[in-house]
C-alpha cells in the first residue's frame, strides 16, 4: 500500500498532538479513536496539499533534495509523537488530579496505537474507495462531455451515492435501533417503584395522569426527592411534602393536550397555592437533575411546586439530531398553559414563578417563551445549567460580555438581568443591583457542552485566554481542527466527577438558587448543614 510522504508527516504531527489534554479526562479506547481521526484529518490534509501544489503547477524540489528534507522532516515528527506519547498519560493523569480522581495505569499509551492505525487504515480505504468510484464515473461522462465538467460531476456523483448510503442505510438502522432501545427503557417500570398512595401524588388513584404513562423517567420523579417526614426531621418542625407534577409522552397525544393535562393537575394538588412554582423542562429522555431539585425543595422548606412535560425518550443528543423542533414546541406550549394562567391570578396571591433546565433542557427553556410576551407582567427568573452551545441567546451574551469580564464566567450588562457562576460563586456580586427579573447560568468552564465550537477548528477559542477558568488544564493548547476534535470527544465520552464537566454538583445548585430565590431564614450554618446531607 503506497502511501503519501507528506500526508504521513502531518497526520503524524497532528497525531501527537491529539495526546494533549483538552477540558476532560478520555478513557483509551477514545483517545485512540481521536488519535485515528486526528492522524487521518493530518494525512488527508497533507495529501490535499500536494494535489493543489501539483494542480497550480509550482515548482517541485529535486529528488535528492526532496528525499533528504523528507528524512529530516520524518525524524522530527517521530521525535514529536514519541515525546508526546511518553507525556500522554502525565497529561491526563495531571486532568485528574485537577479534578479529584484516580490516576490510570501507565500502559494505556501504548494501546491506544494500534487502535488509531486501525482506524486510520479502515478511513484510508472508504477514501480511496470514493476516489475509485469518482474515477469510474468521471470517465464514463468524459464520453459525452470536457473533462473538467466531467470530474466536477463525478465528484458530486460519488459524493451523493456514498451520503445515500451512510444516512439512508447505516445511519438509519442505527436510529431505529436506539429509539426501540430508548422506547423500551423508557416503559421499563422498576419494582422498588410502587404506585403512588397519597391522592396528591402524580399517579395515584386520585391523579389525572396515569402511573404506567409517566415514563421511566417521570416515574422516577414523581416518587423521588424529600418528603414531609424527611423534611421535618431536618428542620426538627413539620413541614409539608412538596409536589411534583408530570406528564409523560403517552400521557396525552399532542403537546396541546399534555400541556392542559399538566395545567389541571397542577390545580387538582394545589400547586399554585404554594408560595414558589417551578416550571421545568426535561433532558431528552424525560430527566430532571436531583441533584437541582431535591435542595430547592430543602431551600423553601417544601412550600414548593415542580410542573415538567416530557418530549422525548431518546437521549439529548438523538432528540437533538432527530426531533430537535420537538422539545421547543413542548417547551413553548407548557409555558403558555402555566404562565397564562398565572398571570391571571392576583399578583399578591400568586406563587413566584421560575424557569428550570439542564442542557438540552436549559436550551428548550430558553425558547420557551418571547420577551414581548411577558415584558408586561414577566415571571420571576430563571436557573439554566450546563447550556448546550448551540443556545443562541447565550451565545450572544458572551459574545458581548461586559471588558474584562471571561468568555468561561462573562458579565453581561452589569449583571441587572443576567448573571453568571460556576464552583466559585459569581451570582453574589455585579455592577449593578439585580433586579427582580433575574436569569443565572450555572456553567463550569471544564464542561464542552457549553464550550464546544466548531470555529475552534481555526480559531483558537476566547476561553482560552488568560485568566483560565480553575477546572482547565494550563497544559491544553489550542492546534488547528485537533481541538475541535478533541472537545468533540470530550462531549461525546469525556468523564467528570460532580463538580466539573457537565456533572453539577448539589453544593453548587444549592448556592444558586439561594442567590436566585432568596428563601429566608437560612443562615449560613444551616447552609452548610444542608450542604453536607447531599455530599
Amino acid at each position: 500500500m503506497q502511501l503519501n510522504i507528506v500526508g504521513l508527516l502531518v497526520g503524524n504531527v497532528f497525531f501527537a498532538f491529539s495526546l494533549t489534554p483538552s477540558l476532560l479526562p478520555r478513557p483509551f479506547f477514545i483517545q485512540g479513536i481521536l488519535s485515528g481521526l486526528s492522524f487521518s484529518a493530518g494525512y488527508g490534509l497533507g495529501v490535499a496539499t500536494v494535489a493543489l501544489w501539483n494542480y497550480l503547477q509550482l515548482p517541485v524540489l529535486r529528488k535528492r533534495t526532496a528525499l533528504v528534507i523528507k528524512s529530516i522532516a520524518a525524524l522530527l515528527c517521530l521525535v514529536v509523537a514519541v515525546s508526546f506519547l511518553w507525556q500522554a498519560n502525565h497529561w491526563q493523569n495531571a486532568l485528574r488530579e485537577l479534578m479529584g480522581m484516580e490516576e490510570q495505569a501507565g500502559l494505556q499509551p501504548l494501546l491506544l496505537g494500534p487502535i488509531a492505525v486501525l482506524l486510520f487504515l479502515i478511513l484510508l480505504a472508504l477514501a480511496r474507495a470514493f476516489r475509485w468510484v469518482f474515477r469510474v464515473l468521471a470517465v464514463k461522462l468524459r464520453r459525452f462531455m470536457p473533462p473538467r465538467i466531467s470530474h466536477l460531476l463525478g465528484i458530486v456523483a460519488a459524493a451523493a451515492l456514498f451520503w445515500s448510503v451512510i444516512d439512508g442505510v447505516l445511519l438509519s438502522s442505527l436510529l431505529r435501533v436506539a429509539d426501540r432501545s430508548f422506547q423500551e427503557l423508557d416503559a421499563l417500570i422498576q419494582d422498588d417503584l410502587p404506585r403512588p398512595t397519597d391522592p396528591d401524588q402524580t399517579g395515584s388513584l386520585a391523579s389525572l395522569i396515569n402511573w404506567e404513562d409517566l415514563g421511566r423517567q417521570g416515574r422516577k420523579f414523581v416518587a423521588g426527592g424529600p418528603d414531609a417526614e424527611d423534611l421535618s426531621g431536618f428542620f426538627s418542625a413539620p413541614m409539608p411534602a412538596p409536589i411534583r407534577v408530570y406528564v409523560g409522552l403517552n400521557s396525552a397525544d399532542t403537546p396541546e393536550e399534555r400541556a392542559r393535562l399538566a395545567l389541571d393537575e397542577l390545580k387538582r394538588v394545589g400547586g399554585f397555592e404554594r408560595s414558589t412554582l417551578l416550571l421545568v423542562t426535561p433532558t431528552g429522555t424525560g430527566w430532571i437533575d436531583a441533584a437541582s431539585q431535591d435542595p430547592v425543595e430543602y431551600l423553601h422548606r417544601g412550600d414548593i411546586a415542580t410542573v415538567a412535560a416530557q418530549y422525548s425518550y431518546l437521549n439529548s443528543p438523538l432528540a437533538l439530531l432527530t426531533e430537535g423542533a420537538y422539545g421547543a414546541e413542548m417547551a413553548r406550549t407548557l409555558f403558555a398553559e402555566i404562565y397564562g394562567y398565572w398571570r391571571r391570578l392576583p399578583r399578591d396571591a400568586r406563587p413566584r414563578l421560575y424557569l428550570n433546565g439542564l442542557s438540552l433542557g436549559s436550551l428548550n427553556s430558553d425558547l420557551s417563551f418571547d420577551l414581548y410576551d411577558i415584558i408586561d407582567d414577566p415571571f420571576n427568573g430563571a436557573l439554566w445549567s450546563g447550556p448546550p452551545f448551540r443556545n443562541d441567546a447565550w451565545r450572544r451574551m458572551t459574545a458581548q460580555r461586559d471588558p474584562g469580564s471571561p468568555a468561561w464566567l462573562p458579565r453581561f450588562r452589569g449583571g441587572s438581568v443576567v448573571r453568571f457562576m460556576n464552583q466559585d460563586g459569581g451570582l453574589e456580586s455585579g455592577d449593578q443591583p439585580w433586579g427582580a427579573f433575574r436569569i443565572a447560568f450555572l456553567q463550569y468552564a471544564s464542561d464542552p457542552i457549553t464550550f464546544f465550537s466548531p470555529q475552534s477548528a481555526w480559531r483558537e477559542p476566547d476561553w482560552l485566554q488568560a485568566p483560565r477558568g480553575p477546572d482547565v488544564s494550563p497544559d491544553l493548547r489550542w492546534f488547528p481542527l485537533v481541538t475541535m476534535l478533541q472537545l468533540a470527544a470530550d462531549m461525546v465520552a469525556g468523564v467528570s466527577p460532580k463538580g466539573f464537566g457537565h456533572e453539577f454538583a448539589p453544593a453548587h445548585y444549592i448556592d444558586a438558587w439561594l442567590a436566585l430565590t432568596e428563601p429566608k431564614g437560612w443562615s449560613d450554618a444551616e447552609v452548610a448543614r444542608l450542604k453536607t446531607i447531599f455530599e
